[in-house]
């Protein structure tokens, strides 16, 4: 004697065009009974359902639809991945480049030597400017001596005014260049860092670099 059709399957396998077709199902809220159709049923509107196949095997479930709250959710959480994939990118991108530019620990030492000596290098010439700027000043100044008891003449006046701008300028630069130690010796100590971790090599202490005392 045959086996008797599953209700579901005997529901699904009504007509040779459905057999060849999915199905969607879903729980009734008003019954709590499972409702199926070859379409979407009315009471699965605006619900979760699921699609399947001739034999009653579950091919896609589709979930309720979100709220505007859940939406909105769903929204930050997709631009939280999305930051965080882009980050996840960058710092491949910078790990790349940090192993194509350095071989070994050494490199970064000469590469961090040769930063601070391209500021030593534009700090002397800076203060080759002020000492160049301060004779000009002094011959000025020597002139300025003649007009003591006077008024200095204007073209004078205005001379020693922009030669002390420069001065003060040149000077405030020499301090700027100062501070490019830090930020150098920041850089290529998370180099050295950075490229211990990835290759697990260990970092060499740096040298004590070129930076003036």
């Amino acid at each position: 004697m045959r086996k008797a059709v599953l209700p579901l399957l005997a529901l699904l396998l009504t007509g040779s065009a459905q057999a060849a077709g999915e199905f969607y199902c879903c729980q009734d809220p008003a019954s709590g009974r499972r409702v199926c159709g070859d379409t979407l049923p009315d009471q699965c509107r605006g619900r979760a359902y699921r699609v399947l196949d001739s034999g009653g095997n579950v091919v896609k479930e589709v979930g309720a639809p979100l709220t505007p709250e859940q939406k909105a959710e769903q929204i930050l959480e997709n631009k939280r991945r999305k930051q965080l994939e882009d980050a996840g990118r960058e710092q491949r991108r910078r790990d790349q480049a940090l192993l194509d530019t350095y071989t070994t620990t050494e490199d970064i030492d000469l590469a961090q030597k040769k930063a601070e000596a391209d500021v030593n290098v534009a700090i002397q010439a800076t203060n080759d400017r002020i000492a160049t700027a301060q004779k000009k000043r002094k011959k000025l100044a020597d002139e300025a001596e003649f007009y003591k008891k006077k008024t200095l003449p204007p073209e004078l006046e205005k001379d020693l005014r922009a030669i002390d701008h420069e001065i003060k300028l040149q000077q405030e630069l020499v301090e700027l260049k100062k501070k490019e130690f830090d930020t150098i010796k920041a850089k290529y100590d998370a180099d050295r860092k950075r490229y211990f971790e990835l290759t697990r090599r260990s970092p060499a202490a740096p040298g004590s670099g070129l930076a003036p005392r």
